[in-house]
């Protein structure tokens, strides 16, 4: 009898997949849907102020679903497959992951407050436990000093002058100076986000940057 009532109790709460809704894997993302992710060529796909960027996926159907899914309804769990169709894609780049330390794009205070996590610092986290430690994040190196509007509705010039002077390090950044810095972020569009991070480290002497989105938008292409 209880063996019965534990079967019933496994089928009743069995993960679904938020993609397909099915139950088959217990999984939030099954392998069926997660083997149908295609990625990009493993290669530069832009620079940023002088830092090659990567992009693993295009922003569009099951991956746009997850990215949202991560950043704005609150499905944490999904991170962790964000962060592996990242993992699995970088690893085929053939860069080391020594000494790397991971950044994610910050949040205005104000935005991390209502939302109450950064879905980066969240892919950022499960990403370095691929890694098996290997690259450690480091969420305090920079900070968002500017509440900026989204930037899905700006054009170019208008993201360009919403993310200038966005960004600061914070004191103590001199002990990551000698380290390869690897900046994470979802959605690669204008890379107006991209350069202002990037020309925030270099102005203090950083020299070893890399950039590395979940994906990039269709028109970026």
């Amino acid at each position: 009898m209880i063996k019965i009532l534990l079967k019933i109790l496994n089928l009743l709460y069995k993960k679904r997949c938020y993609f397909c809704g099915k139950s088959d894997d217990d999984s939030v993302m099954c392998s069926s849907c997660y083997n149908k992710v295609k990625f990009l060529p493993c290669k530069k796909f832009s620079t940023a102020n002088a830092a090659d960027v990567y992009c693993a996926t295009v922003y569009k159907d099951l991956i746009k679903k997850l990215i949202r899914g991560v950043k704005y309804h609150n499905r944490r769990e999904l991170a962790y497959f964000q962060a592996k169709i990242m993992y699995e894609y970088w690893k085929n780049l053939k860069i080391s992951a020594e000494d790397f330390v991971i950044v994610p794009v910050p949040l205005f205070p104000k935005r991390e407050k209502h939302r109450k996590y950064n879905h980066m610092l969240l892919v950022s986290k499960e990403f370095e436990k691929l890694t098996n430690g290997k690259c450690k994040t480091e969420e305090h190196i920079i900070k968002r000093i500017k509440n900026t509007k989204p930037q899905y509705k700006l054009t170019k010039k208008e993201r360009e002058e919403n993310l200038k002077d966005a960004f600061e390090l914070v004191a103590g950044f001199e002990m990551f100076k000698d380290k390869n810095i690897l900046i994470l972020d979802d959605i690669f569009t204008t890379g107006v986000t991209l350069r202002e991070m990037v020309k925030t480290f270099q102005s203090h002497g950083f020299e070893n940057i890399v950039c590395f989105t979940t994906s990039c938008s269709e028109h970026a292409i």
